[in-house]
């Protein structure tokens, strides 16, 4: 805190000073040459402008505040103490741009895009039909394609319209203390949250009878229905409570390893995509407070309810994810076995058959339709068949997002009975609500999980988890550690220091600007890779200035100086031009210029 408050301050002084000796009249404005890129310009008639943000990214907002004081904006903070808080102020547009982030969890371009920037996207609050129609096509293509569209999106996003401003995009880090896990089974993945199964610790006695003690800053939890929440509340935990069809590895690649599926195949013209099910995970439910095996097993029946309901945006109230799967069409069971050796896979000459059992270790003799009756072993298999509205190869990206996780038909059929079109939510418990398991008089934890941990209960401390005691027991996947606790620290110095006390294990998400800390701390281990989060300002969309005026966006755009912030962060932070920087070379960076941000603040003033 001592160095952000230096910062800040040195920053403060230098605007003070800045505008003690450039005080200038409208008139000599008009009549003087137009500063060079780069010179501050301070303005005798500044343009109000609210910033909303949250505490913990203080040092983001001084940064953002100094800069555009230096460029004749009369700068308002909206500094909110949480998410929840943040958010009611974003919903009811008490800001003209907000300090947004994002993180592409899938490591796909469309999801960098497609719910923040589309017309109607589960987070997007634009509509502009040609950056519609780029994400669209862009959508369509194939890698060696795509860059070039993308680089019109991001033309028209950022520099023609200029709807958001990048400020940077950053490392994804995590320290952990060694004296207590074991450091082989920590994974850090560019895209997908801490696998919680592979975690262990040093003394293998520990496992039954030790809490793994991890760490979040967001007590309220959006939902624990997978499709009914995409923020950072939930995602690492429906992640871990919830197996999907597939996964990503570390870096970004499809694998059906740890997931639902033993395999999966692409057939010929990339709209028709075959996952084979393995039989030995059952969905895990809480009795006494305690994980329990349902001895239900997650099937093809629970994976087509899933995926209907996860495209269809009708499907429960506030859907919040169903525009990632948009594309399908349709998933069904396969029960013709010949048909799988009459298809072959994309780009080559084998069959959809040989494709789902490479590596199986009985091959498929039968297909049923039946989730209890098959039996892997005996080469009694599942295999469900995906369809997508057009080829759309990215669509495996979106399957591998928590928000693809497969639910209970039986168990979520039982608890949602309401109408969804007159859901009143003072009546009306959906499942997955967070006061079912948040310990009080409302507690009635009705989950099924397919995952490999199942929460127990939650209160304003701690959210307690238990292993599925029936998810791929006897392999490399099963969970080694039987009780996780979350405990809700919303501070990062806070978090660092019960880091540092070893009150918690693993903090996932260290802030740049405490590696050094870490480093130097002989227990614990920093873990860093370039991740996919971008750090931009959103502009609003309704009832302000700047929703009618690109000049004066385009001021703001101007105005911010990545530099600034890779400065302060030590050299962690890397210039972002969009949301799709981390995995699209577009070209394209934005450079400061004050010059510029005179210019199309003078043309705002004149339109007035």
């Amino acid at each position: 805190m001592k160095n952000k408050g230096k910062f800040a301050a040195i920053l403060l002084s230098l605007t003070i000073m800045i505008s003690g000796c450039s005080l200038t009249t409208k008139k000599d404005v008009s009549e003087s040459p137009k500063p060079t890129e780069g010179t501050a310009v301070v303005d005798s008639n500044p343009v109000d402008i609210e910033v909303l943000g949250m505490s913990a990214n203080e040092a983001d907002l001084n940064i953002i505040r100094d800069q555009l004081s230096k460029n004749g904006f009369n700068v308002k903070l909206n500094v909110q103490a949480d998410y929840s808080s943040y958010k009611a102020q974003q919903d009811a547009g008490n800001f003209d741009v907000s300090l947004s982030g994002w993180t592409t969890v899938t490591g796909n371009p469309d999801y960098a895009v497609r719910s923040l920037f589309k017309t109607g996207g589960d987070y997007s609050i634009m509509s502009d039909s040609e950056i519609d129609a780029l994400i669209d096509q862009a959508a369509s293509q194939t890698p060696e394609q795509f860059a070039a569209t993308y680089k019109d999106f991001e033309q028209k996003l950022v520099f023609d319209k200029a709807y958001i401003v990048p400020l940077y995009s950053s490392l994804k880090a995590q320290a952990f203390n060694k004296d207590v896990l074991n450091p082989a089974s920590v994974r850090l993945s560019k895209s997908r949250s801490l696998p919680w199964e592979e975690l262990d610790f040093n003394d293998v006695s520990k496992r039954s009878k030790d809490a793994l003690v991890l760490q979040s800053t967001m007590p309220t939890l959006t939902s624990l229905d997978p499709i009914k929440g995409n923020d950072g509340s939930i995602n690492i935990i429906n992640t871990n409570q919830y197996v999907r069809l597939v996964n990503l590895t570390d870096d970004d690649k499809i694998t059906s390893a740890g997931s639902l599926s033993r395999n999966h195949a692409i057939a010929e013209g990339n709209s028709d995509y075959y996952f084979v099910l393995r039989d030995d995970i059952n969905f895990a439910q809480i009795k006494d407070k305690l994980a329990v095996d349902t001895g239900e097993r997650v099937g093809a029946d629970d994976v087509i309810f899933s995926l209907d309901r996860a495209k269809d945006k009708n499907s429960v109230p506030d859907h919040r994810t169903f525009t990632l799967h948009e594309h399908i069409k349709s998933a069904e069971v396969v029960t013709d076995l010949a048909a799988l050796d009459a298809i072959k896979v994309s780009g080559g000459d084998s069959t959809v058959k040989a494709a789902l059992e490479k590596g199986l270790d009985s091959k498929i003799s039968e297909l049923v339709s039946d989730k209890t009756q098959a039996n892997n072993a005996s080469g009694k298999y599942q295999v469900v068949k995906l369809t997508t509205t057009t080829p759309f190869p990215q669509v495996l990206n979106y399957l591998a997002h928590q928000s693809a996780g497969i639910v209970s038909k039986k168990q979520v059929e039982k608890i949602n009975t309401y109408d969804v079109a007159k859901f009143d939510p003072n009546k009306d418990i959906p499942y997955g609500d967070q006061n079912t398991v948040t310990e009080g008089s409302a507690y009635n934890n009705t989950l099924y999980t397919s995952g490999p941990y199942i929460l127990s209960y939650k209160n304003d401390y701690d959210a307690i988890f238990y292993k599925n005691p029936a998810y791929m027991k006897g392999t490399e996947h099963e969970p080694k550690i039987n009780n996780i606790k979350i405990r809700f620290i919303k501070d990062a110095d806070s978090s660092l220091s019960a880091l540092r006390s070893g009150e918690i294990h693993l903090y996932y998400g260290v802030s740049e600007t405490k590696f050094d800390i870490v480093k130097g701390d002989a227990k614990l281990s920093l873990q860093t890779l370039p991740s996919n989060a971008v750090t931009y300002l959103l502009f609003n969309t309704k009832n302000r200035p700047v929703a009618e005026s690109a000049d004066l966006r385009k001021a703001v755009l101007y105005s911010l100086n990545q530099e600034d912030f890779i400065t302060y962060y030590g050299g962690n932070k890397f210039k972002a031009t969009s949301t799709l920087t981390p995995m699209v070379n577009t070209g394209l960076e934005l450079k400061a210029d004050a010059a510029k941000a005179n210019e199309f603040l003078n043309a705002y003033k004149a339109s007035k």
